[in-house]
C-alpha cells in the first residue's frame, strides 16, 4: 500500500542535540508517540497544511501531528472502525480512507471520503457490496487507496484479492478480481499519471502493473531486485517509486524507463524496527512504525538514503 496521526494523545518529537536532529526540511528525523496502542498503519503528508496525518487500526480516528510533536484529532466518525491506508487528494482538498473492521470475523471493505478543511464526512462507500454474487461468508480487509488525477479512487481488498474502483459520484465497482486462491496478496497501491496502477504483492515480493482502462491486461513488473515485504507505496520527489517493506526494515526505490513494465533498484534506506507505509515531505520520505505486536509507542522516522 500509493503509495500518497486518541483524544489527549501527544507525540513527543525527540531531537538529538546535534545538527542531524532535523532533516533538511526542518521536520524532526524521528517522532515518538507518548503512548502505544492506536496502531497507525497508514501515513500521509498534507502539503496544503504542512502536516502529517495518520490512521488508526485500533481506534479508527485520523490524527494530525505537527512538527512540534502535538497530535490533534483531524477526523472523527462513528463509521471509521479501522482506518488503514489513507490518501490525500490535494487538488480537491479531500482525504480518502481505506476503512476495515478488525473486530468482525468477516472484516469490511469501505472507502471513507472526507473534507480536509472541515473534517466532515462526504461519503462512506460500501466496496464489498459491489462484488457480483458475493458469498455471504466472504472476508474483507480494505488495505490501501490511491486516487487518480481525475479524482477516481482505487482500493485494495487483501482478503478478497480485489481492486475496487470508486468514481467521482461515489459509485463502487470491481476493477479487477484476482480470485481468492490467487498467489498474489494485494497491499499498497499507487496511481501513475500514464493511467496505470501499481500494486504491491508482499506474498510474492513483486509489484503488479494494472492499466485502469484495460485491467485484464495486468502484468507482473520485471524487477532487478525483489520487493520483499512490499507494503506501502509512494512516489518520491525524484520520480522513483518507494516501496516500504513490512518485514525487512527498509525502503527500496525503483525507477522505470518503459512505463513500469520493468523497473530497476535505484536506492535503499535501512533503519531499525518494522514499518508499513510512507509519506513524502519535500525531498524526504518518512515511514510509520505502528508496533503491531507490543505496547511500545509508534514512531514516524525519516528514511535516510
Amino acid at each position: 500500500m500509493n503509495t500518497r496521526v486518541s483524544t489527549g494523545l501527544i507525540l513527543l518529537a525527540t531531537l538529538s542535540s546535534c545538527a542531524n536532529g532535523l532533516s533538511s526540511n526542518g521536520v524532526p528525523v524521528r517522532i515518538i508517540a507518548e503512548r502505544g496502542g492506536f496502531v497507525p498503519e497508514g501515513i500521509e503528508y498534507d502539503n496544503n497544511r504542512n502536516r502529517f496525518l495518520t490512521g488508526s487500526i485500533s481506534e479508527g480516528t485520523i490524527y494530525e501531528v505537527t512538527t512540534s510533536g502535538r497530535l490533534i484529532p483531524a477526523i472523527t466518525s462513528p463509521d471509521l472502525n479501522a482506518s488503514v491506508g489513507i490518501e490525500v487528494d490535494e487538488v480537491r482538498d479531500q482525504l480518502f480512507v481505506a476503512n476495515s473492521n478488525t473486530a468482525s470475523g468477516n472484516g469490511a471493505a469501505e472507502l471513507g471520503i472526507y473534507d480536509l478543511a472541515t473534517g466532515e464526512q462526504i461519503a462512506m462507500v460500501d466496496l464489498a457490496a459491489s462484488i457480483p454474487n458475493k458469498p455471504s461468508d466472504s472476508g474483507h480487509f480494505a488495505n490501501d487507496v490511491a486516487v487518480s488525477l481525475a479524482g477516481v479512487a482505487y482500493v485494495t481488498d487483501s482478503r478478497m484479492k480485489i481492486v475496487y474502483k470508486v468514481d467521482r459520484y461515489y459509485r463502487a465497482s470491481v476493477l479487477l478480481d484476482f480470485g481468492i486462491d490467487a498467489e498474489y496478496g494485494l497491499n499498497g497501491i499507487e496511481y501513475h499519471p500514464s493511467g496505470i496502477l501499481i500494486v504491491a504483492s508482499p506474498a510474492t515480493a513483486q509489484l503488479l502493473r494494472i492499466p485502469v482502462d484495460n485491467p485484464q491486461r495486468w502484468a507482473v513488473i520485471d524487477l532487478d531486485f525483489p520487493a520483499t515485504g512490499g507494503d506501502g507505496l509512494v512516489w518520491a520527489s525524484d520520480g522513483s517509486l518507494a516501496v516500504i517493506s513490512n518485514n525487512s526494515s527498509r525502503v527500496s526505490k525503483y525507477l522505470s524507463d518503459d512505463n513500469w513494465r520493468t523497473a530497476r533498484l535505484s536506492g535503499m534506506a535501512s533503519y531499525s524496527g518494522q514499518s508499513t507505509t510512507g509519506a513524502v515531505v519535500g525531498d524526504e520520505i518518512y515511514v510509520v512504525q505502528p508496533h503491531f505486536s507490543d505496547a511500545e509507542p509508534p514512531e514516524i522516522v525519516r528514511a535516510k538514503f
